[in-house]
């Protein structure tokens, strides 16, 4: 999803500041549906992972395809939805008249590849929860691939196709994101055989969407917190130009490439600590949580150094523009030596979903970005201008990272008194509920 993003701001950068600005704005929304789709996934991979150990497989294979149907009805809200308010809603956003035509022609084609993201991400939750992290990763690097070569072909129009500008970037990822289903379905179908057609009564499936969304709900809104957030910062960077709207945009896509290992291990975490807790292995419950918190901080201490010496050749891949370069390594050498506390926050976060702990989770979301950063954003804008947002989000980070990290060892220890009567294995049937 990275390099997805990646290559789409590399690419649209060499058209100029108004296309890659626009994409700019585009990224709060883009991130809302990846976080509908995550929080879907996550429910769902916490669900399974729970199950997966000792429930009979016709349940778990009936549990995987309502999933997915639960998913496939969210596309259809969010998309029509979406098609019709694509003007207004990035008008609220701040875009000026001079954007909204690149905003639209890159929106209108990426609408309809919704459906190649949210399904795919929640097949994707399913195999891993069986263990497997592999195959879902190389399918994605598969489709990211694709993706990187088709930028340049729709984009600049290379050899028979034509030149398409931002559509070009929309119609690419719609295409390569197609391969991700097709691949998906078919692991799902054949090897896994966790697909079926015949998905219960409708009460059954019901109930199964209400297990689903005791987690998806609260981490799709955990979730859905940064694009909104992040759309209220667009809001307040526009404030400054259309060039630090870019800036933004490029640091942000920038930025969740150098968090995606530690996004990484929160996506396992949250199998690991569902598989454990069904068997109440609190010993291997407590490592985890001890060895992610010290990986996290050192990635982020490296991430940091490397940003520190090499920020402004990284900003100068994706913009010619120097008021872009600037204000994009002014952000990564700033808000890149919080990066180790983000982390802290991610495996928190993932931790608790798996744990079956959702409200901790969505709670500590808001805290972040709503109760700190974009409160000291706006403060920060005001009294010190753009670098005063960005340190504002330097203290979110370490902040919200501390706290979050603290309350989970806490909630471990908490679960391991309850349940201190019990041996190991108690729930062999996998249906522990935390």
């Amino acid at each position: 999803m990275v390099v997805f993003h990646l290559a789409d701001t590399y690419f649209i950068g060499r058209l100029g500041v108004q296309q890659l600005a626009a994409i700019g704005f585009s990224f709060p929304v883009i991130m809302l549906v990846n976080s509908l789709a995550h929080g879907v996934g996550i429910g769902t991979s916490s669900l399974v992972s729970r199950n997966i150990v000792g429930v009979d497989r016709r349940f778990v294979r009936m549990m995987s395809s309502r999933a997915i149907l639960l998913g496939l009805i969210i596309v259809l809200v969010f998309v029509a939805v979406g098609l019709l308010t694509i003007r207004p809603l990035f008008t609220v956003l701040g875009a000026e008249e001079e954007l909204l035509g690149y905003i639209y022609d890159y929106m209108s084609i990426w609408y309809f590849g919704v459906v190649f993201v949210v399904v795919p991400m929640i097949g994707n939750n399913i195999i891993r929860a069986t263990g497997d992290t592999f195959t879902p990763g190389m399918i994605m690097m598969l489709a990211a691939l694709i993706n990187f070569i088709l930028d340049p072909l729709f984009i600049f129009g290379i050899g028979p196709f034509p030149a398409m500008g931002i559509k070009g970037a929309a119609l690419a990822t719609v295409i390569s994101r197609s391969t991700n289903l097709v691949l998906v379905l078919i692991i799902l179908i054949r090897r896994e055989r966790l697909l079926t057609i015949y998905i219960g009564r409708f009460r059954d499936v019901l109930k199964t969407w209400v297990d689903v969304l005791h987690i998806a709900g609260p981490a799709s809104l955990a979730l859905l917190i940064t694009p909104l957030s992040i759309g209220l910062i667009t809001r307040i960077i526009s404030g400054f130009g259309k060039e630090a709207v870019a800036a933004f945009g490029v640091a942000s896509r920038i930025e969740t490439f150098a968090l995606m290992v530690i996004s990484a291990l929160g996506s396992v975490l949250i199998i690991f600590m569902g598989q454990n807790i069904s068997q109440l292995k609190f010993s291997r419950i407590r490592q985890a949580v001890r060895y992610s918190g010290i990986f996290s901080l050192g990635w982020g201490a490296v991430i940091s150094i490397v940003f520190f010496f090499f920020a402004e050749p990284v900003s100068a891949l994706f913009s010619e523009n120097e008021l872009v370069k600037d204000t994009t390594s002014l952000y990564l050498k700033i808000v890149g030596m919080s990066y180790g506390f983000q982390g802290l926050v991610m495996i928190s976060i993932s931790s608790f979903n798996g744990l079956n702990k959702p409200l901790p989770a969505a709670f500590f979301s808001v805290v972040r970005m709503m109760g700190l950063y974009v409160p000291f954003a706006w403060i920060g804008s005001s009294i010190w201008g753009l670098q005063g947002v960005f340190w504002a989000c330097f203290s979110a980070n370490v902040i919200s990272g501390i706290i979050t990290y603290l309350f989970l060892i806490r909630t471990v220890r908490r679960l391991k008194s309850f349940h201190s009567h019990l041996p190991e294995n108690t729930y062999p049937d996998g249906m522990y509920t935390a």
